[in-house]
């Protein structure tokens, strides 16, 4: 690796970027196209460092430092979606916040679009909590939803799914309503959530339109890694139809969706044997958060059912879009996914259902541990947070030194 640029002289660093300009310069930027909103507020948040007199390396930190606004307002939201979902709940409200606060997921300290959407979706997501738990929706119910879906649609395309679930949710609220002859409430919050979502991604599609040549901006970058769509009877040769397959997708998904992608020297940025215990940890929480959609296996009320049904729908709408794109799409020479291993196995994808999944994890947990106590159950969480950041710090110990690293900046 070369040394970093502060530690060289001025003119040194000024002659490597004039030779290196014209070939950044030369590259396609196939991700010109995604979703705008948080290029908007880092590009907004680097005129404010600008402004404050930051500069050179510290400017760029300062944007990368935005992730530390992004994951309180999630931790808070976590909190949140806990209260309404599980109200009678002291254990999901406290471990719900605490597992959004410890998760290493290393798309929070990246500068990279993956995040946005945990908050985004976030607050979708509780809204529609309360589209699910009140008698009648109200206007600011309908416009909160309403930015709400269109910030998840502008922080990622791959939050389709979830905002298809989202549509279906409202839908069928609105359409009981008006078999209840509630129709005021029911058309002026529809109304209200359309106004607000509809005119903002309109915007967006017809730009993509315009500058891209397709609607969702994705077109761009499927032809800059060659992908093709494979004929609809070659789908069922993929190996995801198997149990190798399966269990290579699922838990790649929750391997990364806990550790993250970082590599360092090429190779991933875990300790060994950890990708086995979040994947098998995820799995026994999620299956035991499970019984709680059937009524003589759970004691739950109904309305903590729905919001429960819907953290898994949410969940499984996002791992089946994925799988789809799996399936559907020959890789050609791409690197990743490829034909030698045609999965999307991307856990920052998936972060905009990470308030619906940290509440089925912590709901499993307290499932698992039902027949012991509080100071049991608090008990474990805190060693479950512990040993999370006991194995982070191992493993990023290493790095700490580099020269690369904030602190090291003059």
């Amino acid at each position: 690796m070369p040394s970093p640029p502060w530690t060289e002289p001025v003119q040194k660093m000024q002659m490597d970027l004039a030779v290196n300009r014209a070939g950044w310069q030369s590259l396609e930027n196939y991700e010109v196209s995604q979703s705008p909103l948080y290029y908007a507020l880092t590009g907004a948040e680097w005129r404010a460092g600008q402004e404050l007199h930051a500069d050179g390396g510290h400017l760029l930190y300062w944007v990368r430092f935005f992730n530390i606004a992004v994951v309180v307002v999630l931790v808070v939201l976590g909190y949140i979606a806990a209260c309404i979902a599980l109200p009678e709940n002291r254990f999901a409200r406290v471990g719900v916040p605490a597992f959004l606060a410890f998760i290493p997921q290393t798309a929070f300290y990246s500068i990279s679009n993956d995040m946005l959407p945990s908050i985004c979706f976030g607050v979708t997501f509780i809204c529609l909590l309360k589209w699910l738990s009140k008698d009648t929706p109200s206007i600011p119910l309908g416009i909160a939803s309403g930015l709400g879906f269109a910030a998840t649609y502008l922080s990622k395309t791959t939050t389709i799914p979830l905002l298809a679930v989202a549509v279906a949710v409202i839908l069928i609220r609105t359409g009981l309503l008006l078999r209840h002859e509630k129709w005021r409430p029911a058309v002026l919050s529809l109304i209200a959530f359309a106004g607000s979502a509809v005119p903002l991604i309109l915007v967006w599609m017809f730009w993509c339109k315009v500058h891209f040549g397709d609607l969702m901006g994705s077109k761009l970058k499927m032809e800059h890694f060659g992908w093709t769509v494979m004929p609809l009877n070659q789908w069922w040769h993929h190996p995801i139809f198997t149990l190798n397959g399966l269990w290579t997708f699922w838990s790649g998904n929750m391997n990364t969706l806990w550790q993250g992608e970082f590599k360092w020297h090429k190779q991933p940025l875990f300790l060994p044997g950890t990708d086995i215990i979040y994947s098998l940890l995820s799995s026994l929480l999620l299956l035991t958060a499970l019984p709680a959609l059937i009524p003589r296996f759970s004691r739950v009320t109904a309305a903590q059912r729905r919001a429960l049904l819907l953290c898994v729908v949410c969940f499984l709408a996002e791992l089946g879009f994925l799988a789809l794109f799996s399936i559907a799409y020959d890789y050609h020479d791409c690197p990743y996914p490829s034909r030698w291993h045609p999965f999307w196995t991307s856990g920052r994808l998936l972060l905009g259902t990470l308030i619906p999944i940290s509440l089925l994890m912590v709901y499993g947990l307290d499932r698992l541990l039902g027949r012991f106590g509080s100071a049991v159950k608090f008990s474990t969480l805190a060693a479950m947070m512990l040993g999370i950041l006991i194995v982070e710090i191992t493993t990023d110990w290493r790095i700490f030194s580099n020269p690369f690293n904030w602190y090291h900046l003059p």
